[in-house]
Parts: C-alpha cells; sequence; structure tokens
C-alpha cells in the first residue's frame, strides 16, 4: 500500500537535541520503516522540510540525510498547503512567536518544552491554537522511558501500597569552556537569552510528576547559579545570569511529597543521569532512564544505626530489577507517532500546549518561591 505525505517543518533542528531526537531518531526512522501504520490501514509518511536562519547549516544537515526540502523562508514553507504539521525546536524565547505564526497559518503545531518563558506567553499560544481548532501537542518524552514506563506499571499495579515519596536527582558537570569545551550551548547560562535548569528542567519534572502520581499542588524551590562565568563558542568570557541548579520541593495532591535535585555542576555517582526513587508502604523503586529496581516490604532488611561498626548489610543487593516486558523504542519516537495519529486518526493526545503551559507554570513559581524563599502555591490555570 502506497504511504500517504504529510508535510512536516522541522524548524531548529540543527542542534544535537533536534537533530538526533527529532529528525534522525524519529521522523526519517518513522520513513526508513514505510512511513506510520494508521487504524483505518493507510501508512502516513512524514515529508520533512527542514527550516531555521542559518542556510549553511540546514543545507549540510539536509545533505547528510539525502534530504532535498530545507529553507531560511519560513513563511514561504507556512504558506506551502502540501505541509500540515509545524515542529518547533529552537531556542526557547524564539518559540512563542513561531507557533503563534504557525498557527495564524492554519497549521498543527508541535513544540519542544517550555512553550515559552512565562505562562502568559504560553498561555495565549494555547488559547490561540484551541481558537483556531488545530491539533497541538508539547514533548514529554521522559514518559517514554523504559524506566518511567516501569514505574506506571508498578504504580497501575498497587505495588507500592500508599505512596509517600518521590525522590529525584537528575544532572552531570557541563564544563565551563575552559580547559574543555561546554557540552550544552552557552544560551542555556543567560537569563536574558531564555536559559536556566529551572525553566529547561521543571516542565520535565511536572509532566512526570502529574502523570504518574498526580497534580502537583505548591512548591519550595532555591535556585542558584553556582558559576558565574563561562566560555561561549567561540571561547569569549561572559556572565553566567541563569541558574545552574535547583533544588524543589512539590506538594502533591494526596499527601505525597516529591523532591528533585537538578544540576548542571556535579558530578554523576549513581546508575544514570536521572534516578528517581519512589518510596511506598509496601515497597519502593528506584528508576533510571531505562532500568528499575524494586524492594518490597518482606524483603526490606532491618538496619539498626551503628557508627561504631562497619555496614553489614548489602543494601544495593536487596533490590530485583523489572524485567523488561515490551519495547516502546525510542521515547521521541513514540512521542512523534502519538501526534502524527492524532492528526490524522483522531486519537487523543493529552500532552497539549496547555498541559506544557502548567509546566511553564510550574517553573515560573519555582523562581518566584526561590526569589522569596517561601512555599507558593499552584492555582488552576486561567481558561
Amino acid at each position: 500500500m502506497l504511504a500517504t505525505p504529510i508535510g512536516i517543518i522541522l524548524y531548529g533542528v540543527t542542534g544535537r537535541m533536534g537533530t538526533n531526537q527529532h529528525l534522525v531518531r524519529s521522523i526519517l526512522a518513522i520513513r526508513e520503516e514505510g512511513g506510520l501504520p494508521l487504524a483505518d490501514g493507510t501508512r502516513l509518511l512524514p515529508e520533512p522540510i527542514l527550516a531555521g536562519r542559518n542556510a549553511d547549516k540546514l543545507k549540510a544537515l539536509a545533505k547528510v540525510h539525502g534530504l532535498d526540502r530545507w529553507t531560511t523562508d519560513l513563511d514561504a514553507a507556512l504558506a506551502d498547503d502540501s505541509v500540515e504539521i509545524f515542529f518547533d525546536a529552537a531556542s526557547t524565547q524564539l518559540r512563542a512567536g513561531l507557533l503563534r505564526k504557525a498557527i495564524n497559518a492554519g497549521k498543527h503545531v508541535y513544540c519542544e518544552k517550555p512553550v515559552a518563558e512565562t505562562v502568559a506567553d504560553a498561555l495565549d499560544v494555547a488559547r490561540r491554537a484551541e481558537s483556531a481548532g488545530i491539533c497541538h501537542g508539547v514533548v514529554q518524552d521522559k514518559l517514554w522511558l523504559p524506566g518511567i514506563r516501569k514505574l506506571k506499571t508498578l504504580i497501575d499495579s498497587g505495588f507500592f501500597g500508599r505512596i509517600l515519596a518521590v525522590r529525584g536527582e537528575f544532572g552531570y558537570w557541563v564544563f565551563e569552556g575552559d580547559p574543555q569545551p561546554a557540552q550544552r550551548p552557552s544560551w542555556n547560562y543567560r537569563r536574558e537569552d531564555g536559559g536556566g535548569i529551572v525553566l529547561d528542567m521543571l516542565p520535565h519534572w511536572h509532566y512526570v510528576l502529574e502523570n504518574l502520581f498526580g497534580r502537583i499542588n505548591a512548591v519550595d524551590c532555591l535556585a542558584v547559579t553556582h558559576i558565574p562565568e563561562r566560555r561561549d563558542e567561540a571561547g569569549e568570557l561572559y556572565q553566567a545570569t541563569a541558574d545552574d541548579a535547583a533544588f524543589a520541593t512539590f506538594a502533591i495532591h494526596g499527601g505525597i511529597v516529591a523532591h528533585f535535585n537538578s544540576s548542571w555542576v556535579t558530578r554523576v555517582n549513581r546508575d544514570d543521569l536521572l534516578t528517581i526513587q519512589v518510596d511506598g508502604t509496601h515497597g519502593s523503586a528506584v528508576a533510571g532512564l531505562r532500568r528499575c529496581w524494586t524492594q518490597a516490604r518482606v524483603n526490606t532488611p532491618k538496619p539498626v544505626w551503628n557508627p561504631d561498626l562497619p555496614p553489614t548489610i548489602d543494601y544495593r543487593g536487596g533490590w530485583q530489577e523489572v524485567p523488561d516486558t515490551s519495547d516502546t523504542g525510542n521515547a521521541f519516537k513514540a512521542q512523534w507517532e502519538a501526534f502524527l495519529r492524532h492528526v490524522k486518526g483522531g486519537t487523543p493526545f493529552p500532552w497539549s500546549l496547555r498541559a506544557g503551559t502548567r509546566g511553564v507554570q510550574l517553573a515560573e513559581l519555582a523562581l518566584q518561591s526561590s526569589a522569596e524563599r517561601r512555599w507558593i502555591d499552584i492555582a488552576d490555570l486561567k481558561t
């Protein structure tokens, strides 16, 4: 059966994440499989148009992957009737304006998070999309990671009993640019350019916590800029005006307490760059990006505090790994497939611009909490 083409503008995918996750491992992977099968038996074949501001980067990326269509003229691309979807992975500062332009052109929109720098902008974009009657969504990729899916399975099975607390550890050392080049772009460390780990990571923790454990009712956060100076891509010294670490506690509906440490200035001594521990009355679990370990109540050791003697319990040895029972493949690709089915097959897609706006709200209130040194309650978004 011939696949039905669907034009997709991929804006801002010349960066590492955009190229690897969205272009190569999602859109091109779907094409290599012959298209995405839909419920009616047809197949949907993405036809990407690479768009952005740097012609040299776009041309080089298109050549590497055998693509013919790229452009720096976004208006012309949006005017193309064969284009149905606009996707944005550019810098946060540009996103709201780009989404408004695509919505005005009548395109369905899908984007990286955060949706915008402020709740006001994010909510405005969400309202415009809803009024236009288009399909819209925000990347919430971690929900499709094997480790997170295993946690969800444990929750749904009742393994934990009553969940008490969640603890997340995320981060790694991002080099300052001297002596080694930084592995993240310099704008990430300038508040005036939309940078900061709170705005980058707390929208992630928002959708992970709310999809797994429940609504976040309040936040208490301390945002810190540990390293005040860094070197940019040209080796020039600049002031790091954005937070590079955040220590946040969340009050979740039902009495669950969650705490996440997020840092670009920490060295990793754990099993993964992200680990999440869940403690419940009947058992606990620790999940990384792909693997997950559990300890049930009946397998829990009984330690006794005695600092005068070496430990006698093999604490790690008392945990069992959750086996792999399914493979959803790449997490970004899985959500791309869900969004494409939403656009062409009418299937539900709850990860909308409004859902993404709640992630921006959490980040905005976390920064307010840090500035005012207090807990902040999280109200419902205005309609």
